[in-house]
């Protein structure tokens, strides 16, 4: 027997539709449905490692959380991991594959993994009561119809029904929806059953003759009106549209333990991967984190953080290019807190060999670390479990390159040197006991009296996150009518809203 199925779609990209997956799957879950999360092919820096060694986007691994399930490769089938504006690293059921250019990718080489895609679909149906399945983009991407596998695409050959979600707090919301459905093809917009209005500011009560007329302009009900709240957003997918000016979430301050906050810097390199690394320092009472691109924004810092970059010889000339470089050397001088992270770890490093990212060969590194490079063409994917600072730490390794490490003290997988610390670990810093223990050694070293508060659980505080996105579907949702969609598919005699597709 197949599970029930829905495609959350959106109007943009950013409109929702990891957040709107994440609480469909937590609503569900909690009402005793067996379901999980399902992305054909995502596009992110930001990923995971499973248990059987596989990476997938960390949107998929968080929504597999919402559902209570340990995420697989069969729920993100396709990742790709952009090196710039024109290529990407296709990984395929968790393995990299190959890299390939925009028009490599979309001129047939996506249409050939549909079969595939589908496989990993039909497989999940067959174990789960429900998959909820996230697409990319929009939708009406006219342009890329044809070699589609992600959201109309996937969703006619798994006769998926369509929910599109709307960013209202951009304005625009009704003319995007019907421009949505308007844009499709006949046998797509079959499947279009609503929408879903998200970050809604107001009396809904003002809204509702609005949603009755684009009722009656496309035979489509709306869904639900999610109210817009502060700091519910997953693990974002794109680290090359991430704000250097903002902080890492809105969410609402806590006062400090200590006397004092502890200040984060955070260098936002090129191709930046994985920065949710540093979410749970933002988690922390008292600390605040914040993306910078100049160097004089690392002279009142704690902490700076080098993050993950799937470039890092190119993070390693901007660095050098806008003085940070320098501003980093001087810094490790000084003694004063640096962490490098992956990428980060490696540019700390004496040189680089890299004939497999940039293909550049040899490449000096800043030399703070004790550190020599050479990437390999096979990539390390692994959940190393281990000890650091006294405390227990779990995380996992997304990375080329290999690191010889020949000097300093041993830190994770890397080194220390005074106070510099370099690890390949990503999500390191989620281990609560080990987060205290070195923000303890941090503050100590800034000169700060902070103090990390004593019952921060970051375990904790995803799960009462996936909780409040549960409770926005249930409170603001028609969840009854979601429930018929994800069981009976689409409604029957939607109409046909002209133009439709070009042929």
């Amino acid at each position: 027997m197949t599970g029930g199925g829905l495609l959350v779609a959106g109007t943009t990209s950013d409109a929702g539709k990891s957040v709107v997956t994440a609480g469909i799957c937590r609503w569900l879950v909690r009402q005793g449905v067996k379901v999980a999360p399902f992305k054909a092919q995502n596009m992110s820096l930001n990923s995971f490692v499973t248990r059987e060694g596989a990476e997938i986007g960390r949107a998929q691994a968080m929504q597999a959380q919402a559902c209570r399930v340990e995420p697989t490769a069969l729920m993100n089938p396709v990742l790709l991991k952009p090196g710039g504006e024109q290529s990407s690293q296709v990984v395929l059921l968790g393995k990299p594959v190959g890299e390939l250019s925009a028009r490599g990718y979309h001129g047939g080489r996506q249409q050939q993994l549909l079969g595939t895609v589908l496989e990993c679909l039909a497989e999940l149906r067959g174990t789960y009561d429900a998959v909820i399945c996230e697409g990319a983009g929009s939708p009406a991407e006219i342009n890329l119809r044809r070699t589609d596998i992600v959201n109309m695409g996937i969703a006619r050959n798994a006769g998926l029904p369509v929910l599109v979600v709307g960013d209202i707090d951009r304005g625009g919301v009704f003319a995007s929806f019907f421009g949505t459905v308007a844009l499709l093809s006949r046998e797509d917009q079959e499947l279009i059953a609503g929408f879903l209005v998200n970050k809604f500011r107001g009396d809904v009560s003002l809204l509702e003759p609005g949603l009755d007329m684009l009722h009656d302009l496309t035979g489509r009900r709306t869904y639900g009106v999610l109210p817009f709240r502060h700091g519910l957003g997953i693990d974002e997918e794109d680290g090359l549209r991430i704000s250097l000016r903002g902080a890492v979430r809105e969410s609402e301050v806590s006062s400090p333990v200590g006397e004092d906050v502890l200040r984060v810097a955070v260098c936002a390199v090129p191709l930046m991967s994985n920065f949710t690394d540093v979410d749970a320092l933002a988690a922390e009472p008292g600390v605040v984190v914040r993306f910078v691109d100049r160097p004089e924004e690392l002279a009142d810092a704690d902490l700076v953080v080098v993050p993950g970059t799937r470039g890092t010889v190119r993070a390693l000339e901007w660095l050098r290019e806008r003085g940070l470089a320098r501003a980093l050397v001087r810094r490790a001088a000084e003694g004063r807190p640096i962490l490098g992270i992956c990428g980060g770890f490696q540019l700390l490093g004496e040189h680089i060999e890299d004939d497999v990212e940039s293909r550049r060969g040899q490449v000096e590194g800043l030399g703070v670390l004790p550190v020599r490079v050479r990437f390999a063409r096979e990539k390390t994917l692994t959940r190393p479990v281990g000890e650091a600072l006294g405390e227990p730490v779990e995380g996992y390794e997304i990375h080329h390159g290999v690191a010889e490490v020949t000097g300093g003290e041993l830190f994770l997988d890397g080194c220390r040197v005074g106070r510099t610390w370099g690890t390949h670990w990503h999500g390191s810093l989620e281990s609560d006991g080990f987060r205290r223990a070195f923000l303890r050694e941090v503050a100590a070293a800034a000169g700060r009296r902070f103090v990390p508060a004593p019952d921060t659980s970051f375990a904790a505080l995803r799960e009462e996150q996936l909780d409040r996105l549960g409770d926005l579907i249930e409170q603001h949702a028609d969840t009854d009518a979601l429930w018929r969609l994800i069981e009976s598919g689409a409604p029957q005699g939607l109409p046909f809203i002209p133009p439709g597709a070009p042929a």
